[in-house]
């Protein structure tokens, strides 16, 4: 079996799973209930001045028959007395002492305020410190979380401040409502952050009732934004986190977060970067034990792949992450249609005829029956008729030779740039 165990920019784990700073790790109970479960680290619910939550607090998303597509929420940081957290930090880790304790911090952006929590906190025994500049909600609007998290040198200068007193690593929690990730990672580096998490909730309604008018959730008719996470943001979180990945200017560990539920899942963040991974709305959708199915899938996958361990993983897939204009144009797939399989539902067909490029005939054989055909001639090899397909292996794309070498938007432009400059020198001469 191979070993799952991670260092994450010095902080030790059994393995990659953590539980995010969030509802499940608010108590000491819950988080011992999570390292019983199998969790090996847990970020401790964000710690600050207490605050009062309001009721309620989240709502979710379900689309086509699935329960929690997506979740919103509009909880803020603890809401309990920081001497009681501490407390059961310190109960925690003394009883379980090889697991990662981390203590997510938010505080306003002042020097003090960080040098104070950061000795206080670490005084307890942690393994860490994450510093939460991504809240969308409620703390925002109190100058603290993603008001910090959008403005680059705020980044910077608090993660500076945290490092002058921290004697463990530091990880800053970026947020994703912002145009370039990169942009504040690269700060958060520059400040002397250990490591990076991302992404934190994006901003978000969950929606509306249609009946009452409220928004949901509502307090006492009243609604306002939240941080939207769960399955649903997986693709958001991935991109953001390859975009890192790839950055030379900031190179440092990467937690991953975003709409991880299954061994899968985890195995694509760390492909694409990550050393670990955080997980909130499936322990919340599903209970600390859905750990277990993700360490089972993630062990028989490493033995298949016959990797001794998980950091084996790590970043494997950051070189076939790249920007647009490095594809290459004279790349060819096609769909080819396997009749045998074919249930003759037409969604095929339809997409492409109405929303695409009209090359799937339908046809009849000698013996009257109605098939579907690719024109392949004229299919570019959008993938839209594979991904409406209800059923697997009805449809294939299929990578086609080709008689033209490889070319890049870039390199033709850059062609094109030297030929234009030839023709000028012609002219001139």
């Amino acid at each position: 079996m191979a070993d799952l165990k991670i260092n994450l920019a010095g902080i030790e784990s059994p393995n990659p799973f953590w539980l995010a700073s969030a509802p499940p790790t608010n108590t000491g109970y819950q988080v011992q209930r999570a390292f019983e479960a199998g969790w090996g680290g847990a970020v401790w619910k964000t710690l600050g001045d207490p605050i009062i939550n309001t009721s309620s607090r989240f709502a979710a998303v379900n689309f086509n028959g699935q329960r929690v597509a997506g979740f919103n929420n509009i909880e803020l940081i603890t809401d309990r007395p920081l001497e009681v957290n501490l407390k059961e930090i310190y109960e925690t880790k003394k009883r379980f002492p090889n697991h990662a304790i981390i203590a997510s911090l938010m505080v306003e952006p002042k020097r003090e305020k960080w040098h104070e929590i950061v000795k206080r906190v670490e005084a307890i025994g942690v393994d860490g410190l994450e510093l939460n500049f991504g809240c969308p909600h409620g703390m925002a609007e109190r100058g603290m979380g993603a008001a910090s998290g959008q403005q680059p040198d705020l980044v910077e200068m608090q993660t500076y401040w945290v490092k002058e007193v921290a004697q463990t690593p530091v990880i800053v929690k970026l947020t994703p409502n912002i145009t370039d990730i990169t942009v504040t990672a690269r700060h958060a580096v520059k400040g002397g952050g250990d490591a990076i998490s991302l992404i934190n909730t994006i901003n978000s309604l969950a929606g509306v009732d249609i009946h009452t008018w409220n928004t949901i959730p509502h307090v006492g008719g009243k609604g306002a934004h939240g941080g939207y996470c769960g399955p649903a943001v997986k693709p958001i979180a991935l991109s953001m986190l390859a975009e890192c990945a790839r950055d030379s200017e900031v190179n440092v560990p990467i937690s991953g977060i975003g709409g991880i539920s299954t061994w899968q899942d985890v195995v694509e963040f760390l492909l694409m970067g990550a050393t670990g991974i955080q997980v909130c709305t499936a322990a919340m959708h599903h209970g600390f034990r859905i750990v277990e199915e993700m360490i089972d899938g993630l062990n028989n996958y490493l033995d298949e792949k016959g990797l001794k361990s998980v950091t084996e993983l790590t970043g494997k897939s950051v070189e076939k992450y790249s920007n647009w204009g490095d594809l290459d144009l004279n790349y060819r797939v096609v769909a080819r249609i396997n009749t045998d399989t074919c249930i003759n539902c037409n969604k095929c067909h339809i997409a492409c005829e109405d929303t695409s490029h009209q090359c799937i005939d339908m046809l009849t054989n000698e013996d009257g029956k109605n098939y579907l055909q690719v024109r392949e001639d004229d299919c570019v090899g959008c993938n839209l008729c594979s991904i409406v397909c209800p059923v697997d292996g009805a449809i294939d794309m299929v990578e086609l030779p080709s008689d033209q070498p490889p070319m890049t938007w870039n390199e033709r432009q850059s062609a094109i740039a030297a030929l234009n400059a030839q023709s000028t020198e012609v002219e001139v001469g």
